[in-house]
C-alpha cells in the first residue's frame, strides 16, 4: 500500500502542482521554524552574517549547474530519447549522471581551495575573524552541490513519469536536516554545526528520490562517454542557461557584498525578508512551473500549439488567481508576520521592523518573482534557452545598478528617503540602507517578467491574453476588496487582544487572514472565476479516478 502511495502518478498538471504546493507548504513552514531558531539563537549580528555568506559561493554552483542547468534541460532531452528507445534513454541518464559527478566533484574541489581568495568578492566588509569562519563554513557546505547535482537527474525522471510524491519530499528532508543541524549540531560544534545540517539535509534530498528512480525502470550503470550525442546536447542547451543563472546569482553575491559594508546584521535581515517572500515564490511559482514544465514540453513536441497555449493560459491564469491575494495579505500582515516568525530571543525590535521593511517592499515582486520561473520553463519547452538568459542578464546588469544607487541615495536625509521611513514605518531608525536592497531586486524583477512576457508574446503569437485579462479583472476586484475587510479586521482585532503578546499578534493574524481568504473565495465564486473551478476539479477528479 505505502509502496503505492509513494510510486502513484499524478494524473493533471493543477493536481501536480496542488502536490507540489502542499509540499511547499510543508517545506515552506519548516523553513520558517528553521528561521526562527536561526533568529532566535543567533539574533541578526555577526554569527548569522558568516553563514548567509558562506552559502552564496556553493549556492552558486547549486544555481548556474543544477538547478538551472541540468534540472532545466535533461528532462526535455531524456522524453526525446524515451520515445525512441527507451534502453538509450536510460544509458544517457547514466551518462549524465557519472559524469556531472566527476565535473561536480572536480569544480567544487578547486573552489574550495580557491575559497579564502573567492570571499574577498562575497564579503568585502569582513573583518578577520569572520573571514576565517566563513572559509570553513564554505569549505563544508562544497559537498551540498554535489548531493543537489546526483539528486537533480532522479528528479528528471520522476518528474517525466509524472511521480511528484516523493519528488515533493525530497525538500522537506532538506529542511529537517538543517533543524536537526540547529539543534543538535550547533551545541556541539558552534557555528559549522549548521554547515553540518545543510550537508545532511541535501545528502536526505537524494536519498529518498533513488528507489522510486528505480521503480520506474532505472538501473545504475558504469557509463562514461563525454561525447555521447545526448550529453553534448545537454550541455549545449545548459550553456546559455548557466550564463543566465550566472547573472542571478550574481546580483545575490552583489547583494551580500554590499550589504556585508552596511551595519552588522545588513545581512541576515535580507537573507531572513528575502527567505520569507520566498514561501510564496516556492509555494505557487516554482509548483506550476514544474509541473506545467512536462505537459508543455509534451504538447510543443508533438505540434500541439493550441494544447500548448490553452496549458500556458491555464496556468497563468491559475498563478495570478493565487499569488495576488497571497501578496496583498503578505504586505498588510508583514510586521505581524515578522514578529511572530523571528521576533523571539536575540532578534532585536529594531531588526525586527527592518525586516518587516524589506518584506514590504519585496510584496510589490512577488507576483514577477513567480511568474519568472514559468515563463522561463515555458521557453525552455520549446528548447529555447537564449532568450531568458539575454533578459536574465539585462535585469542583472539594472538590479546592480540599482543596488549601489539606492543604497548612496538612502545614507542621506532626503525627500525619498523621508517617504520610504514614513511609508514603511521606520520614524527613529537612522540607518536605513538596507531596505535599498530588495528595493532594486523588485524593480528588476517586475523589469524582468515584462521582458519574459513581451518576447514570449513575439516567439508563439498569440498567448490567449483576452482569457487572461478577463480572469484579472475578477482577481483584482476582489483583491480591492480584500485589503480593505483585512485592514478593518486588523484594526477591531487589535482592541480586544494584547497586542503585547504573542498569542494576541497571532489571534490578529489568524482572524484578519481569514477574513481576507474568505472575502476573496466569496467574491470570486460569486463571480465565477473559472479558476476556483479548475482547481476543484483537479483536486476531485485526481481522487475519483484512483
Amino acid at each position: 500500500m505505502l509502496d503505492k502511495i509513494f510510486n502513484s502518478q499524478s494524473k493533471t498538471v493543477t493536481f501536480a502542482a496542488i502536490l507540489l504546493a502542499g509540499s511547499a507548504i510543508i517545506s515552506g513552514l519548516l523553513g520558517l521554524i528553521r528561521d526562527r531558531l536561526l533568529a532566535g539563537k543567533f539574533g541578526a549580528g555577526e554569527a548569522l552574517d558568516v553563514y548567509f555568506a558562506a552559502f552564496r559561493i556553493p549556492d552558486f554552483v547549486y544555481g548556474i549547474l543544477i538547478m538551472s542547468g541540468i534540472s532545466a534541460v535533461f528532462l526535455p532531452v531524456f522524453a526525446e530519447y524515451f520515445n525512441k528507445n527507451k534502453e538509450k534513454a536510460w544509458e544517457l541518464t547514466n551518462n549524465v549522471l557519472n559524469c556531472f559527478l566527476i565535473l561536480l566533484i572536480l569544480l567544487c574541489g578547486i573552489l574550495a581551495i580557491f575559497t579564502p581568495w573567492l570571499i574577498k568578492f562575497v564579503a568585502p566588509g569582513f573583518g578577520g575573524e569572520q573571514k576565517a569562519l566563513m572559509i570553513s563554513l564554505t569549505r563544508i557546505m562544497f559537498l551540498s552541490p554535489i548531493f543537489f547535482g546526483l539528486s537533480s537527474v532522479f528528479s528528471g525522471i520522476l518528474h517525466y513519469f509524472n511521480r511528484f510524491l516523493v519528488y515533493s519530499l525530497a525538500p522537506i528532508l532538506y529542511n529537517l536536516g538543517i533543524i536537526f543541524g540547529i539543534l543538535f549540531f550547533v551545541p556541539l560544534f558552534g557555528l559549522r554545526g549548521l554547515a553540518y545540517g545543510v550537508i545532511l539535509g541535501a545528502f536526505c534530498h537524494l536519498a529518498i528520490q533513488i528507489p522510486a528512480a528505480r521503480n520506474s525502470g532505472y538501473r545504475y550503470l558504469p557509463f562514461f562517454n563525454f561525447k555521447y550525442p545526448g550529453l553534448v546536447k545537454i550541455f549545449k542547451l545548459m550553456f546559455p542557461r548557466t550564463i543566465g543563472a550566472t547573472a542571478y546569482h550574481i546580483n545575490l553575491i552583489v547583494i551580500t557584498a554590499i550589504a556585508s559594508t552596511l551595519v552588522v546584521g545588513s545581512i541576515a535581515i535580507f537573507n531572513f525578508s528575502n527567505n520569507l517572500q520566498n514561501f510564496p515564490i516556492g509555494l505557487i511559482g516554482s509548483s506550476f512551473a514544474i509541473a506545467a514544465f512536462p505537459a508543455l514540453s509534451r504538447a510543443w513536441a508533438n505540434g500541439q500549439k493550441e494544447k500548448f497555449l490553452e496549458n500556458f493560459s491555464l496556468v497563468f491564469r491559475q498563478i495570478l488567481f493565487l499569488i495576488i491575494p497571497i501578496s496583498l495579505l503578505t504586505f498588510l500582515l508583514r510586521a505581524q508576520i515578522v514578529r511572530l516568525i523571528l521576533g523571539t530571543g536575540q532578534f532585536g525590535w529594531i531588526e525586527t521592523r527592518l525586516t518587516a521593511a524589506c518584506l514590504g517592499l519585496f510584496c510589490f515582486g512577488i507576483f514577477a518573482f513567480t511568474f519568472i520561473p514559468f515563463l522561463a520553463r515555458t521557453f525552455y519547452s520549446f528548447q529555447d534557452t537564449k532568450t531568458p538568459v539575454l533578459i536574465g542578464i539585462t535585469s542583472m546588469g539594472l538590479n546592480i545598478i540599482l543596488c549601489f544607487f539606492l543604497v548612496w541615495l538612502l545614507s542621506f536625509p532626503n525627500v525619498f528617503n523621508q517617504f520610504l521611513i514614513s511609508i514603511l514605518k521606520l520614524q527613529g531608525i537612522q540607518n536605513i540602507q538596507i531596505i535599498g536592497l530588495p528595493l532594486a531586486l523588485l524593480i528588476s524583477g517586475i523589469f524582468q517578467f515584462s521582458l519574459l512576457l513581451l518576447f514570449l508574446r513575439k516567439k508563439i503569437g498569440d498567448i490567449k491574453l483576452k482569457e487572461i485579462w478577463k480572469s484579472l479583472q475578477k482577481i483584482l476586484f476582489a483583491g480591492i476588496l480584500l485589503i480593505v475587510f483585512t485592514y478593518l479586521t486588523l484594526h477591531f482585532v487589535a482592541n480586544f487582544v494584547n497586542m503585547q503578546t504573542y498569542f494576541g499578534v497571532l489571534t490578529q493574524t489568524i482572524l484578519a487572514g481569514l477574513m481576507g481568504i474568505f472575502i476573496y473565495i466569496l467574491i470570486t465564486f460569486f463571480l465565477k472565476s473559472p479558476e476556483i473551478k479548475t482547481i476543484k476539479s483537479a483536486i476531485f477528479g485526481q481522487f475519483t479516478q484512483q
